[in-house]
């Protein structure tokens, strides 16, 4: 599995357990007013951004950095989810704020803090599953290597020392550093590990300035996740069965108001909206959507629509998410793409575009009607929402398989309903 610092951005492809860390905090998003409200080992159990006290804020800002870790979409990706998170909330006398290179800082401690501790919490769980004889100490290439961080490449330790209690890394902000395992003494040569290094009898010395042992920044004495490793090899083993790498199945585990708080804000996001259409334009040019999903999700169907869903319906959709697959995108083509075919129905035709407005469409439908059957047996409900002057009128399936309100078909009309 290569590492994050060797990798475009933070990483390419996470894996499960570094997505099971990440989401078990989901759960527990926190409040604070600075970076140190939160010390050690509680970053494994609670989400939080310095400064960002609105629950409304900090649930925003939690979807906007699970979903481009996750999903390995970049940092880049993150940044506009931040700025529009930051304007939508109105968030302001944030550190970083007011000039371009202090955005780019703060944007990059959030997202690459999360995917070191992420992937390191991860590796962690990976670690103690693997029963390796040796972790080895590596050096993530830093441009500015830390001395102490460069002296420990190669330290080949049982997983028992107390030098993994406080050394684990990431040891500071942009730490890279990474741990790898070794059953053997010839694995540990060929994985750059030294068995005949040591640490200096004074490698607990503490740094006057911190209080922290040497090389070690201040609140980074701990291994991260280490506190959760069970938990997370526990949950790694059902994101290893989820059928989209996406928010769905891990949300069955919240309360009710955090999932609809979470949901919704992925939706918003501006890459959510993109995702949507840049999955329909793949679809629509006959190549494999990036990433070579099958499907996405758009997120947890709203309690409230649930409960509309069921009175309408008599079909409990809870826990239910939106699905888009590919076959809904060429169906809507065939039957819906063609100006000709659409004007005289008094519609325009649907582009690759229009599905940048699912997610919007979804989470606040002006109404839901229902439920139809389809030719082939489906119950069907519909969502309508007008938007720039378009009448959207969005036909979704109830997939009891799948457990999604799945595409089945959407047209335009002009004008308000």
């Amino acid at each position: 599995m290569p590492h994050p610092s060797t990798l475009s951005g933070a990483f390419a492809q996470p894996f499960p357990e570094q997505v099971a860390f990440l989401r078990q905090k989901l759960g527990n998003l926190v409040p604070t007013t600075a970076w140190d409200d939160m010390e050690g080992a509680d970053h494994d159990t609670g989400f939080m951004v310095a400064g960002a006290v609105k629950a409304d804020l900090l649930t925003d800002l939690a979807a906007a950095t699970d979903k481009a870790i996750a999903e390995g979409r970049g940092i880049e990706e993150f940044r506009r989810d931040f700025r529009d998170t930051v304007a939508k909330n109105g968030w302001t006398g944030w550190t970083g704020e007011g000039s371009v290179k202090g955005e780019a800082w703060r944007v990059g401690v959030i997202y690459r803090t999360n995917s070191y501790t992420s992937y390191a919490a991860g590796r962690h769980a990976q670690l103690l599953d693997g029963d390796f004889k040796y972790w080895i100490y590596r050096h993530g290439a830093s441009r500015e290597p830390r001395v102490e961080h460069l002296s420990w490449t190669g330290l080949a330790l049982p997983p028992s020392h107390q030098f993994w209690v406080t050394h684990y890394p990431p040891s500071d902000w942009g730490c890279s550093c990474y741990v790898v395992g070794a059953s053997s003494d010839r694995m540990v040569a060929r994985l750059g590990g030294d068995l005949s290094k040591t640490l200096p009898d004074n490698w607990q010395k503490r740094d006057p300035k911190t209080g922290e042992m040497m090389g070690i920044g201040k609140g980074w004495s701990y291994a991260p996740g280490a506190s959760v490793a069970g938990t997370v090899s526990a949950m790694a083993g059902k994101v290893r069965n989820w059928d989209y790498a996406t928010a769905k199945a891990f949300m069955s585990s919240l309360p009710q108001p955090q999932v609809d708080a979470l949901s919704q804000s992925y939706r918003a996001l501006p890459s959510t909206a993109d995702d949507a259409r840049r999955f329909a334009q793949a679809v629509l040019d006959e190549r494999a959507p990036a990433g070579g999903a099958v499907v996405r999700t758009l997120g947890i169907v709203p309690s409230a629509q649930a409960d509309e869903i069921l009175a309408l319906a008599g079909r409990n959709v809870s826990g239910f998410d939106f699905r888009l697959a590919p076959d809904a995108v060429r169906h809507i083509k065939s039957n819906h793409g063609d100006a000709a075919t659409e004007a005289p129905r008094g519609q325009v035709p649907v582009s690759a575009a229009d599905y940048a407005n699912l997610p919007a469409i979804l989470s606040q439908p002006d109404a839901i009607t229902g439920p139809d059957v389809s030719d082939i047996g489906e119950m069907l409900i519909h969502y309508t929402r007008a938007i720039a002057g378009k009448r959207y009128t969005v036909t979704l399936a109830i997939n009891r398989a799948y457990r999604s309100l799945s595409l089945k078909t959407m047209f335009i009309g002009k004008g308000k309903p």
